[in-house]
């Protein structure tokens, strides 16, 4: 844990597909870059159980990135002996495309295993990228407190719940996840933006928000260049304080309404 004269070590995990992974890195790095006690090393996926093992805290951006059986044993241990895990957008995700002919396009399969109970939740699906308000279940926490509901344009995320979380804001939907096996909802419940879960000594605290797109990160799906760029939730004020609030306690380990 916790290196000699406070320095604090922090493992990233940013990687995956459909998004830019890029432009994510460098807003993960660039915020944790004012932390001084924090040094960062940097992987595309789970194939990075040294540096876990003496790591602090983790951060992941990643989509369909899924970990092996023993990366998901190291992941679990990390989060029991009191590693703090701020878990991005598709970390939650195993996405495989279906074969042709299939009425969706995706389904998913739950690889995961007892990591999406450690995680809290897996993703089902989502619909087409639309705005949606973010709410707050627990408007005092300090994660979330004196900012007012607002609303983003991303990915509205319908995961499998692994309770019990402590769900601090949330959005509402009701239709299909277009594309999606799963994921298509007929109850008007909310449906979980920003918690945390508790496991063995340590927290994972999920943000579904984060999505991004650069023209050319979709070229396996046919598209060579999408015309335009998708920054998502990063250009929303509400979200970057949130996030670098989140950031904040997997660093310090304290819950403050800093930012």
């Amino acid at each position: 844990m916790a290196g000699p004269a406070g320095r604090l070590d922090a493992v990233v995990v940013c990687g995956g597909q459909w998004h830019d992974f890029d432009y994510a890195r460098l807003q993960l790095l660039s915020a944790l870059s004012e932390y001084e006690q924090v040094r960062t090393r940097v992987f595309e996926d789970y194939d990075c159980l040294d540096a876990l093992a003496s790591a602090d805290l983790l951060v992941t951006y990643t989509c369909n990135r899924v970990p092996t059986d023993v990366q998901q044993k190291a992941l679990e241990a990390f989060v029991s002996r009191g590693g703090r895990w701020l878990a991005l957008h598709g970390t939650n995700s195993a996405i495989d495309r279906t074969p042709d002919g299939s009425p969706s396009k995706y389904v998913t399969p739950r690889t995961l295993g007892d990591l999406a109970g450690v995680l809290g939740s897996q993703f089902l699906g989502h619909p087409p990228i639309g705005p949606y308000t973010v709410e707050f279940t627990e408007p005092a926490h300090p994660f979330v407190a004196g900012i007012d509901p607002f609303e983003v344009t991303d990915e509205l995320y319908v995961s499998e719940l692994h309770p019990p979380i402590r769900v601090l804001a949330h959005t509402r939907f009701v239709g299909e996840s277009t594309g999606f096996a799963e994921g298509h909802t007929t109850e008007d419940e909310p449906r979980p933006v920003l918690y945390l879960k508790d496991h063995g000594d340590g927290t994972v605290c999920y943000f579904t928000l984060g999505h991004c797109r650069g023209r050319f990160d979709v070229q396996d799906l046919g598209i060579d260049d999408l015309g335009r760029v998708d920054r998502g939730s990063w250009t929303v004020p509400e979200f970057r304080t949130v996030f670098q609030r989140c950031l904040s306690w997997a660093i310090t380990g304290e819950t403050t309404a800093h930012h």
